[in-house]
C-alpha cells in the first residue's frame, strides 16, 4: 500500500516559516515536524513576502561619545546579569564541599566565563584546575556521561519529563539505566518536571440548542484511527486579550489532528476550521464518534450541520458538568497548559499562536512520550497501527 500523501494548510506552512527563522536547525525542526527539509526551505521562498527583513548595512560603525558610553554601560550591564544568573544557579552549592562547587563551574564553563564563576563562588582559579587533572573514578565518570544525556533529554522534552518518562527515552536510546539512578541524577542535577498549576475550563452550555446523547460513555481505547475524536476549547491568556484554542484529537494515538486558535469563541472561529483541519489531515473509518462537552459552539445548528454531511460521523457529548466524561481532551490542556503556556507571558496573540504550534506540531504529536501509549509517542505509536493495519 502507498503511504497517504500529507496535505498541508496554508496555516501550518505560514507558522512553520515564521518558526524557522528562530531556529538555528532547519533540518531539527523538520523532524520535529515530520516534513522534508525542502518542503521548510520552499515555504520560505514561497512566503518570502511574509517574511521581509531590512539590514542596514555592513562594516563596523563608529560610535559617538555618548554611543560609547551606552555601550560601555550596556556591557556592565551584561557583566552584572552574569554575575546573578552565577549566583542563581550556584546558590545551592555555595555552601556544599568544594568539589561539588568545582562540578557546578564544569558543567557550566560554556554558559559562564570561567574566572567570573570563580571570583563569584569565591574558590581559586589554580584550585580549580588543580581538580579537572584529576582522576574521577570509574562510577563518577559514568554518572557524569549518564547526566551530560538527561540534560540533553530534558532540554528536547521542554523541560516536562520527570524520571519515569526520563528512564523510558533513555532505554529508547540503548542506556540501560533504572528509574531510581535517573532520579537520585536527576535531583542533583536540579531537574525536575515542570511544576503543575491548576486551571480552570470554561463552557457556555445554557443554551437552546438540542444536545446529543453520551455514545463515548468514557470508552477511551479504541482499537482503530478515524473512529473515535474528542475535542474541547480553553484560552490562553496574553497582554492584548485571550486566545481561544479548540483541539480535536484522535483517541487511537492520540494525535492532535485538528485544531484551531481564535480572538472569538464562535463556532465559525474554533470548531469549524479545527474540523476542516481534522478531516484534511485523517481519514473517517466505517463509523466516527466526535465527543466534546454541551459546548455552544458544538450544540450550535452551523456546527451540526457540518457534522451531517457525512453520514459515517455521529455526535457525542458529556454529560452536564462531568469533566470525566471528555478526560482526554482535558488532560491534553492540562498538559499544554502547565509543560508549557504557563512558562511564558505572552505580549501578543500572534506570539502565542505560534508557541502553541511549536508546542503541538514540534513536541507532542511527534515526540512527547504518552504513558497511556506505552511510553511511544502519537507519532510513533500511529505508525504501529498503521502496520498492524496493513499486515491484516
Amino acid at each position: 500500500m502507498e503511504k497517504e500523501r500529507r496535505k498541508f494548510s496554508r496555516e501550518f506552512k505560514l507558522n512553520a516559516v515564521e518558526l524557522s527563522y528562530s531556529r538555528a536547525n532547519i533540518r531539527e525542526l523538520a523532524h520535529e515536524l515530520d516534513v522534508r527539509p525542502e518542503l521548510i526551505y520552499r515555504w520560505r521562498s514561497e512566503f518570502l513576502n511574509y517574511q521581509k527583513t531590512s539590514f542596514p548595512g555592513n562594516g563596523k560603525v563608529k560610535l559617538t561619545e555618548e554611543e560609547s558610553e551606552i555601550s560601555r554601560l550596556q556591557k556592565e550591564l551584561a557583566e552584572m546579569r552574569m554575575e546573578r544568573d552565577i549566583l542563581k544557579k550556584g546558590s545551592a552549592h555555595l555552601f556544599q564541599e568544594r568539589w561539588e562547587i568545582y562540578q557546578f563551574i564544569r558543567n557550566h564553563f560554556s554558559m559562564f566565563p570561567i574566572e567570573m564563576m570563580c571570583r563569584v563562588l569565591d574558590v581559586s582559579r589554580s584550585s580549580y584546575y588543580l581538580w579537572l587533572k584529576s582522576e574521577p573514578s570509574q562510577r563518577a565518570l559514568e554518572n557524569k556521561r549518564l547526566t551530560q544525556q538527561i540534560r540533553i533529554i530534558y532540554k528536547e522534552s521542554k523541560q516536562t519529563y520527570g524520571s519515569p518518562r526520563m528512564t523510558e527515552e533513555l532505554n529508547a536510546r540503548a542506556i540501560s539505566v533504572s528509574r531510581p539512578r535517573v532520579a537520585r541524577l536527576m535531583k542533583k542535577a536540579n531537574l525536575r518536571s515542570i511544576t503543575k498549576k491548576k486551571f480552570v475550563v470554561t463552557t457556555y452550555s445554557k443554551h437552546g440548542f438540542a444536545l446529543s446523547p453520551n455514545l463515548l460513555n468514557r470508552e477511551f481505547n479504541p482499537q482503530r484511527q478515524g473512529e473515535v475524536w474528542v475535542s474541547d476549547i480553553t484560552y490562553v491568556r496574553t497582554y492584548e486579550g485571550w486566545l481561544y484554542l479548540t483541539v480535536i484529537i484522535d483517541l487511537a494515538d492520540r494525535k492532535i489532528i485538528g485544531w484551531s486558535t481564535s480572538k472569538t469563541m464562535k463556532a465559525a472561529d474554533t470548531v469549524m476550521p479545527a474540523w476542516k483541519m481534522a478531516t484534511l489531515n485523517r481519514s473517517i473509518s466505517d463509523r466516527l464518534i466526535f465527543h466534546s462537552d454541551q459546548g455552544v459552539q458544538y450544540a450550535c445548528n452551523e456546527f451540526r450541520e457540518t457534522l451531517k454531511k457525512d453520514k459515517r460521523v455521529v455526535q457525542s457529548m458529556s454529560r452536564k458538568g462531568n469533566c470525566w466524561d471528555n478526560a482526554c481532551a482535558e488532560s491534553f490542556f492540562k498538559s499544554i497548559k502547565t509543560e508549557w503556556v504557563y512558562r511564558f507571558k505572552y505580549k501578543t496573540i500572534k506570539s502565542a499562536a505560534l508557541s502553541i504550534f511549536e508546542y503541538i506540531e514540534t513536541w507532542y504529536n511527534t515526540c512527547r512520550r504518552h504513558s497511556s501509549l506505552n511510553y511511544l509517542s502519537p507519532l510513533e505509536y500511529g505508525r504501529l497501527l498503521n502496520n498492524d493495519k496493513r499486515a491484516a
